[in-house]
This record gives C-alpha cells, structure tokens and sequence, in this order.
C-alpha cells in the first residue's frame, strides 16, 4: 500500500527537523509500515558511508536506521560539503564530483534537481512511506527561485507539509506566521500543521500560545515538544557545538577530554561514545587555552586540512598542543587531524583551495599528499586485539617514515584484506588514524581509555548501533507522548482516483 509523503519543514537552520523526520521514520516503522527517509539536497560536513562504500549525510543514516533500513545515497542524493564561507565539494549519489562557489553551484540546479527527481521515485517504488526533510528555513525568499529542497520538492512528491519551528530560540509566534507570509498561496496552502519544538517547562502553559497560533493561521499544532535530556540523537550539523566556552581541565574533578574545534570540523559525532562513558569529561575547546589537566586532546576530521592546520598554526594551538605533548600529553588525531599530525600535506592539484603544501604539527613521522579520487569504505580493524568497525572519508594519502601502524585494517567494503591504518609513535602518546566511529566499539574505546591511565573506568557495554536503537525507541515514544500521531495519520491515507481514503495505519 502506497501512503502519502510526509515532508518535515523548518521556519530555520538547527529547529529540529532532523529528529522530528526521524521520529516519525521510527514511528511509522513500529506501525508496521515500510518507510525511507529522503532530502534532495544537504550542506554538512558531517557525512558517512553506505554498504556500498559511497558518501551521503549522517543525517539520512540517522533517519534510515530509525527506519530500521540501510543506508543508501538515494535518500540523500545531493551533498554539499562546505570547503570555505563561499564554496563546497559537491557530492552526486555517493561521489565527489566537483568543488563549486555557491554562485557557480546555481547552475547546477536543474541537473540535481533532476537527479533528485529520479532518486525520490526509485525509493518511492521500494517504501510505502517517504519522510521527507527540508533545509534551513522553507521561506527564504531571496533563494527560493533556486530552492529545490524544500517546497519544490514537496510538490513533486504530493507531500503533506509539517512545519517545524523552535520556542527556545524565541519567537515562535513570529517564525510560524513570519513564515507563512513569505510563501506564495500554493506552499502555504500545502502546510497542514505545525510542531513546535524543544519546550521547557509545563507544556499547560503554552495552551493560550497554541490557540492563538490556529486562529491566526487556521491549521493545526499538532504538537508541543519538550526538551528532552534522556535519549542522544546525532546532531546534523556542528552549530551544535559553536562558540565553545574555556574549560580548565586542572580544576576538573572527573578526568577530561578536550577536542579541538576546528573551523571545518567534519563527522563530530564520532565522540558521542565519549559522552556516555561515566566519570568522564569531554569539552569542545575554540579559543586557545591552557591544555594543562586534560588526559588527551584530540584533532578532529576536517573538511578542509590545510585550512585548519594554518589556522592552528596561526591561532596559537599548534604551540599549546606541542606544549602539551613535551609535558607528557597524549593526542589522537582522526582523519584530516591524522593529517595535521604529520610533518607536510601536500596538495599538488588544489583540491582544497590554492596548489601547495602546508607543515604540518610534526608530532607524526607521516606525510600526506592530497589526491582524488576520494576514499569512501566501512572498514573492520583491529587494535592490538581490540576489534572494531567504523568508516573512511579522505581524499588523500599518507605515508609513514617511522613508527608503528596504529591498526590492522581485516576488511573495507566487506571484502578481506591485510592492510595497516594510522601511525604510533613517542611512546603511544600521539597517535593517528583514517578511521571515524572507532569509539563505537567498547573493545577499542576500553583500549584507548586504558591508555590513558584511565582503564578503571566503565565503557558502556552496548556498542553504537545498539545505543542509537534504543534511543530511537525513546525518541518515538517521547514523540507519541507530545504529538497528536492520529492527526498525523491522517495526513498520509492516499486517495486512488476517487477511491476511499485508505484506514489509518495506526487506528
């Protein structure tokens, strides 16, 4: 049975319309339903990769594994991956295909709208529902000519619209009514409702706002969404964790963990396994600061290498980072960090911007030339006896001249290898690797804690996959609990040519 397409809509960048998609995926899915989620178009640097080693945004892994489905570059066929203020490599069904100016990227248009097109009905043909997810605000009116993610591409699905707006930024009244004054007569008309999102405090309060949202607009709140502090849903984008602030580590009474926040920090979600290890700190550091206290420092992925390890040298990090190192700190540097590491990145073609080469932090024996194509794999290793499965995402290579491997790579795409990973070295102080989402693995996460001189502490014994499942559970019945589901419901029965409306699925 076919069910109408449901697009979640935002009035606004980081309002919520990843979870709410993936809210209603896992919702749906618990009723029985073969359901896919799907964006046209997403600007993240925060991607992974599918069975079939190609590249597409977490946020669609996120809503295929709340749907209880793999991963495909279908659901999210268009990925742009900002490179500077101005420009991003443009990602084509799990393929890097060029870097464009967001000027330049206009032309593009027709032709990724297109394929867009043409992704949306190979999955159509496959699911009875499609979740479907917008970007930033759906009201844009200076971009909305250009705008095929939101309400073009709702209209070619037939979509019922939910807009989606945010109370804790304030002004939800405005962002609902501002919204739908922005939009032509045929978008607003395809708006059935709206959900309001991360509320606090007695939801009863908000009845007087609710009201007063349908009389002014005649559509439907079909919920209000408390903040919720007992289930973790990967974030899309690193707005999350903008504007950082200082933390001593020496006045810390748990043992802490710093991450560099890189201005095109990329895949940031690989240390949520952090967060949930109890007795332990992490903290996303911005500004230079003493590194004195924290147990080990970790240089993240980026999107742009030479970038960020210029603005590390020019900021001052790269000091304070050697500085920890002769004291005696430890430092872990995931794929672009893994980069920084080493003595030179060399990028002889400009992939990243100008043609050159920049030096690196010199604490790895390691040097990295910059090249397509790029690599994409799911990738099982193993760590001195510590077996894990993360992903790859690079467009480069890296040599060692000295150390030791910091991992046995078994497999890459599901077929057997012997193949090594990363660099060691000074003692197993400073170590390097291509490999995101290792810390999914207890084994590997245990490893690394106990490296640290922190092996007494607890690693959580669920590993990735099976927490986020569990948080999907949570993340559907917290949404059961606040939105009207049967309103919702409703929206999807599928009138066949005059045929009765189809019963509701979770009648």
């Amino acid at each position: 049975m076919q069910y109408r397409s449901l697009a979640v809509l935002g009035t606004g960048s980081d309002v919520g319309k990843s979870v709410i998609a993936a809210a209603l995926c896992r919702a749906f899915v618990k009723q029985g339903l073969k359901v896919a989620p799907f964006k046209a178009q997403n600007m993240s640097n925060n991607s992974g990769v599918t069975p079939e080693g190609l590249e597409m945004g977490r946020a669609q892994i996120v809503q295929a594994e709340a749907a209880r489905i793999a991963p495909h570059v279908d659901m999210n066929p268009v990925l742009l991956k900002p490179t500077s203020d101005v420009g991003s490599q443009v990602v084509v069904l799990g393929r890097a295909t060029e870097n464009r100016s967001a000027m330049a990227y206009r032309e593009l248009k027709n032709r990724l709208f297109r394929v867009s097109r043409e992704a949306y009905a190979r999955l159509q043909a496959q699911y009875e529902l499609m979740v479907l997810e917008g970007a930033g605000s759906c009201a844009e009116v200076n971009l909305m000519d250009h705008d095929f993610v939101n309400f073009a591409m709702a209209e070619q699905a037939d979509a019922a619209v939910i807009l989606v707006a945010d109370i804790h930024r304030g002004g939800v009244f405005a962002q609902i009514v501002g919204t739908l004054a922005c939009l032509p007569e045929k978008y607003r008309e395809r708006v059935a409702g709206f959900i309001i999102n991360r509320f606090r405090g007695d939801v009863r309060l908000f009845r007087d706002g609710v009201d007063w949202i349908e009389a002014e607009t005649g559509k439907p709140v079909f919920g209000v969404l408390p903040w919720y502090t007992h289930l973790r849903i990967e974030p899309e984008d690193s707005v999350t964790i903008e504007t950082p602030p200082r933390v001593a580590g020496s006045r810390r009474a748990e043992p802490a963990v710093a991450v560099i926040r890189l201005p095109h920090i990329a895949n940031f979600t690989d240390f949520q396994p952090l967060e949930a290890v109890q007795g332990l700190d992490l903290f996303f550091l911005e500004d230079v600061q003493s590194l004195a206290g924290f147990k080990a420092v970790i240089i993240p992925g980026s999107k742009n290498t030479r970038a960020d390890l210029t603005w590390l040298h020019q900021s001052g990090w790269a000091g304070e980072i050697g500085g920890f190192v002769r004291d005696g700190g430890h430092v872990l540097g995931i794929c672009g960090g893994y980069q920084m590491l080493g003595r030179t990145v060399h990028d002889r073609e400009g992939l990243e911007g100008e043609p050159g080469a920049t030096g690196g932090l010199d604490l790895l024996p390691v040097e990295t030339w910059l090249q397509a194509p790029k690599t994409t794999t799911r990738t099982r290793f193993a760590r001195e006896g510590a077996e894990g499965f993360g992903y790859e995402i690079h467009m480069g290579r890296t040599v060692r001249s000295g150390g030791e491997p910091w991992a046995r790579v078994l497999a890459r795409n599901g077929e057997v290898l012997e193949d090594s990973d990363g660099c060691v070295a000074r003692q197993g102080r400073i170590l390097g690797t291509y490999i995101h989402g290792l810390f999914d693995s207890p084994a590997v996460l245990g490893h690394w804690l106990a490296g640290l001189g922190l092996e007494d502490l607890k690693v959580p014994d669920r590993h990735g996959p099976q927490v986020r499942d569990r948080d999907y559970d949570l993340l559907a019945e917290h949404f059961a609990q606040h939105v009207d589901m049967h309103a919702i419901a409703k929206l999807i029965r599928f009138a066949n040519e005059g045929d009765p409306l189809s019963p509701s699925p979770l009648t």
